[in-house]
C-alpha cells in the first residue's frame, strides 16, 4: 500500500515537469507557426497556386473541357454500350449515361457515333453527370426540320406507330405524320409491316401555329422514277416488248408499271378468250411481259397489250371444222339478240335468237340457255378471214312445217297457250316451232273487245279453230270464237224485227237509252222512241215493253221502241175505223144501184 503510493507521488512529479517542459516548447514555436502559417490554404481551401499554373491549367480546361452549364445542347461521343445504356463522354470532368430507349429512332447506333446531348444536371445525389438526348433533339428538332423543309433535304424518320388516314414518324424528336398515300407509289395492303422501320422522308408540309408536319417517302420515289420515266418513254416503240409488273387491277383492265411509266392492258387485250374480271389471268405484283399497242403524243398514255404475244386462237382452228358440222361450247356471254358460245379457247360462235327455235314468234336468248351452259350446235357460217362463225341450236331438231299440213288442216281444233299481244291479235303457240295469229275480232262473238288483255293473259291456254294456212309463208290464222256455236244465230230468231219484250232502262245516254236484254244484247232505244202513251218519257230503271225495230247481226246491232207499241195500237185503230167507214160507204151505193137495177128491169119487162 505504501509503496503504492510512492509510485504515485513519483508519477506526479514527471507530469508536472513534463507540463512545464511543454509550455516553453510552444511559447518558443508559436511565433514561428504565426510567420509561416498559409491563410490562402486557410481561406480558399485549397493551396495557392502560381499564377503561371494557374493560367497554364485554366487553358487546358477551355481547350479539353466544356462549360457544363445546365440546360445547354453540345455534342458528345457514344463510348461505351450496355444494353439499356449509352455511356456519352463531352469532355466534362464525368461522363454521362443516357438510357437507349432515346434512341429508338436509330437502332444502328454504335460506339464512336456523335449525337447531341442536352446536359440536364451538372451532378446528381451521386456526383453523375445526367444528359437527355431526347430533349436536346427536341430542342433543336424545329430547327432542322425547317431547314430540310426550305432546303428540299432528305431526312431519316422512324416509323413509331400506325394511325388514321397514315402513320405516325419521328423525325429529329418530333412526330410528324405520313398520310398512307404517301407512303409508295402503289397502293398500300399492309401498313403494319412499315411500322418500326427507320426510312428516308422529304418534309412537305409545316404549319407552325399547330407545330404540325407532314412528310412524304412517296416523293422520293416520284424523283427517282421521274427520271426512270424520262429514260424509258424516249425508247417507247409500237410493237416493242417490255417487262412490267402488275401495278393494280380494275374491273376494265390492268395498270402496268414499267419502271416509273404506267400503262394500261384493257380486258379486251388480256387473253383471247372472254373473261368477267381482269384478275381471272393476272395477280398483283405479278411480273409479266407486255407488248405496246399504242401510246399518244406526250406518251402519258400507254396502251398495252398481253394475248398479241400468243398465237391467234383463230390460227390454231383445225381445217377439219366447216359449215354443218356439230360443235359444243360454253355460253359465255347472252344478249337480247343471242348468245356466244366459246366452241374453244379464243374461238367463239354467235346463236341467234332466230336459230334458237323454229317459232317465228322470237323471244330472248335467255329464255333458251343461261350463261355457263354446255350446248350443242350446228355451224352455219364459217368466215375465218374475218374470223366468224355463226351456231343454230334448232337445226338439230326436225322443222315442224315439214307435216304441218296433215296436223293441222283448216277447220282443226287444238289448244294453245297465249304467248304474246299484240294491238290486233293474240299471238297462240300450238307447240314449239309453231304459231298462229288470232285477230281481235275473232275471239268472241258478242263481247266488243278493244285490246286482247282484255279477253285473256299471256300463259293462258286457249281453244282454237284454224282458220287459214300459209305453208310457204310460215303462218297460221286462228280463231277461238269459231270454236263455240255463234249465239248470234239464236238471237236472230228470238230478237227479230217486230218482237216484244219487257225489259228495263239501264243507262240513259246520248239521244236515248239502253236496255240490257241479257249479258250478250244490248239495245238502244232512241229518244222519240221512249216517249209514253200519256206523253212522258221513259226514265232510268223504269221497266215497259220494248218492240225490235231493227236487228243485224253482222254488226251486232239491236234497236227497240216503246213507243210503237201504242202508236200500233193506235194505228190499227184508225185502219179499222177507215174500214168500217168504206163498208158503209160501199153498202149505200150498192144499194142505190140495185133500186136503179129493179127499176130498169121493171121498164124492160113492161116493154
Amino acid at each position: 500500500m505504501a509503496e503504492t503510493k510512492e509510485t504515485q507521488k513519483a508519477q506526479a512529479a514527471e507530469s508536472k515537469a513534463a507540463e512545464a517542459k511543454t509550455e516553453v516548447k510552444e511559447t518558443v514555436s508559436q511565433e514561428e507557426f504565426l510567420k509561416n502559417f498559409n491563410w490562402h490554404n486557410y481561406q480558399e481551401g485549397i493551396d495557392q497556386v502560381e499564377d503561371e499554373k494557374l493560367k497554364e491549367f485554366e487553358n487546358l480546361v477551355e481547350e479539353n473541357f466544356v462549360d457544363t452549364a445546365d440546360e445547354e445542347v453540345v455534342e458528345g461521343t457514344v463510348v461505351h454500350l450496355t444494353d439499356r445504356e449509352a455511356i456519352i463522354d463531352i469532355n466534362a470532368k464525368s461522363e454521362g449515361v443516357i438510357s437507349l430507349n432515346e434512341f429508338r429512332y436509330n437502332p444502328n447506333l454504335k460506339v464512336g457515333d456523335k449525337v447531341e446531348v442536352l446536359i440536364d444536371v451538372r451532378e446528381d445525389k451521386t456526383g453523375q453527370l445526367v444528359l437527355s438526348h431526347r430533349k436536346a433533339r427536341t430542342i433543336k428538332a424545329w430547327d432542322r426540320v425547317n431547314a430540310a423543309h426550305d432546303k428540299g433535304e432528305i431526312v431519316n424518320g422512324f416509323v413509331k406507330c400506325r394511325t388514321k388516314g397514315g402513320m405516325i414518324v419521328d423525325v429529329f424528336g418530333i412526330e410528324a405524320f405520313l398520310p398512307g398515300s404517301q407512303i409508295d407509289v402503289k397502293p398500300i395492303r399492309d401498313y403494319d409491316a412499315y411500322v418500326g422501320k427507320t426510312m428516308e422522308f422529304k418534309v412537305v408540309k409545316i404549319n407552325h401555329e399547330f407545330k404540325n408536319v407532314v412528310v412524304s417517302h412517296k416523293a422520293l420515289i416520284e424523283a427517282d422514277i421521274e427520271e426512270q420515266k424520262k429514260e424509258i418513254i424516249g425508247q417507247l416503240e409500237k410493237g416493242q416488248v417490255l417487262e412490267g409488273t402488275v401495278k393494280n387491277i380494275t374491273s376494265y383492265g390492268v395498270f402496268i408499271d414499267l419502271g416509273g411509266v404506267d400503262g394500261l392492258i384493257h380486258i379486251t387485250d388480256l387473253s383471247w378468250s372472254r373473261i368477267n374480271h381482269p384478275n381471272e389471268v393476272v395477280e398483283l405484283d405479278q411480273k409479266l411481259n407486255v407488248v405496246i399497242l399504242d401510246f399518244d403524243d406526250n406518251k402519258s398514255r400507254i396502251q398495252l397489250g398481253l394475248k398479241q404475244l400468243q398465237k391467234h386462237p383463230w390460227e390454231a382452228l383445225g381445217d377439219e371444222v366447216k359449215v354443218g358440222d356439230k360443235v359444243k361450247g360454253k355460253v359465255v356471254v347472252i344478249a337480247d339478240y343471242g348468245a356466244f358460245i366459246e366452241v374453244a379457247d379464243g374461238v367463239e360462235g354467235l346463236i341467234h335468237v332466230s336459230e334458237m327455235s323454229w317459232s317465228t314468234h322470237l323471244r330472248s336468248a335467255q329464255d333458251f340457255v343461261n350463261v355457263g351452259d354446255e350446248v350443242e350446235a350446228v355451224v352455219l357460217t364459217l368466215d375465218r378471214e374475218d374470223r366468224k362463225m355463226s351456231l343454230g341450236i334448232k337445226q338439230l331438231t326436225p322443222d315442224p312445217w315439214t307435216d304441218i299440213t296433215s296436223k293441222y288442216p283448216v277447220g282443226s281444233k287444238h289448244t294453245g297457250i297465249v304467248r304474246n299481244f299484240t294491238n290486233f291479235g293474240v299471238f297462240v303457240e300450238l307447240e314449239e316451232g309453231i304459231d298462229g295469229l288470232i285477230y281481235i275480232s275473232d275471239l268472241s262473238w258478242t263481247k266488243k273487245i278493244k285490246h286482247p288483255s282484255e279477253f285473256v293473259n299471256v300463259g293462258d291456254k286457249l281453244e282454237v279453230e284454224v282458220l287459214e294456212l300459209d305453208v310457204e309463208g310460215r303462218k297460221l290464222s286462228l280463231g277461238h270464237k269459231q270454236t263455240t256455236e255463234n249465239p248470234w244465230d239464236k238471237y236472230e230468231t228470238e230478237f227479230a224485227e217486230g218482237t216484244v219484250h219487257n225489259a228495263e232502262i239501264s243507262e240513259i245516254v246520248d239521244k236515248g237509252a239502253t236496255i240490257d236484254f241479257n249479258e250478250d244484247i244490248v239495245a238502244f232505244v232512241p229518244s222519240r222512241h221512249l216517249e209514253k202513251e200519256d206523253g212522258k218519257k221513259l226514265k232510268k230503271g223504269e221497266t215497259a215493253d220494248f218492240k225490235i225495230i231493227e236487228f243485224n247481226k253482222e254488226f251486232k246491232r239491236v234497236v227497240a221502241s216503246h213507243t210503237a207499241i201504242f202508236k200500233e195500237e193506235e194505228e190499227k185503230n184508225v185502219k179499222a175505223a177507215a174500214k168500217r167507214s168504206n163498208q158503209a160507204e160501199k153498202t149505200t151505193l150498192g144499194d142505190a144501184n140495185a133500186e136503179l137495177q129493179a127499176l130498169k128491169d121493171k121498164m124492160e119487162g113492161k116493154n
